[in-house]
């Protein structure tokens, strides 16, 4: 089956929201009015399952006023990448293919707008082990872990070359 994805609409952003924070503690909870914000620095990208928000993916480009630890490390490290906010994929889609759809639409992205790489970052403290299967089997390589001051835990800092 494919699957479509698609960019959010405004009137998208209270299910987004509900999907995100159904995934707590592995992404952070942010309310709809705070995934818009982000969303403005750069994409928000969902898949429909069903006709419901089935998954959706964060990305923002180097360069954007965000002040994530996590985001401002790799915009330390390299010139230019498409990082990886968040991905999420609801309980009732994991096994389609959502996540994997979402991120070949991130790596398309990424290559339209002529960054070399894209940049993402999972929990190893609180551990998120499906997330980080899920990455190594996306070709993403791991650079190193760190302690993220801000959000209290460690995360391994990982890029995919498109």
């Amino acid at each position: 089956m494919a699957l479509s994805v698609e960019d959010a609409r405004p009137e998208d952003l209270a299910a987004i929201a509900a999907v995100n924070n159904a995934a707590v503690p592995a992404v952070n909870a942010l309310t709809a009015e705070e995934m818009g914000a982000v969303a403005a620095l750069g994409a928000l990208r969902i898949v429909r399952t069903g006709g419901a928000v089935g998954g959706l993916v964060l990305t923002i480009p180097e360069g954007q006023p965000y002040a994530s630890l996590n985001y401002r490390w790799f915009s330390g490290e390299f010139d230019a990448f498409l990082y990886v906010d968040r991905i999420v994929v609801a309980p009732e889609a994991r096994g389609l293919g959502v996540g994997r759809a979402l991120y070949e639409d991130t790596f398309a992205r990424a290559r339209s707008l002529g960054r070399p790489r894209v940049c993402a970052e999972v929990n190893v403290e609180p551990p998120n082990p499906g997330s980080m299967a899920f990455h190594a089997a996306t070709g993403f390589n791991v650079l190193l872990d760190r302690f993220n001051e801000e959000a209290g835990k460690t995360v391994r800092m990982m890029e995919r070359p498109v």
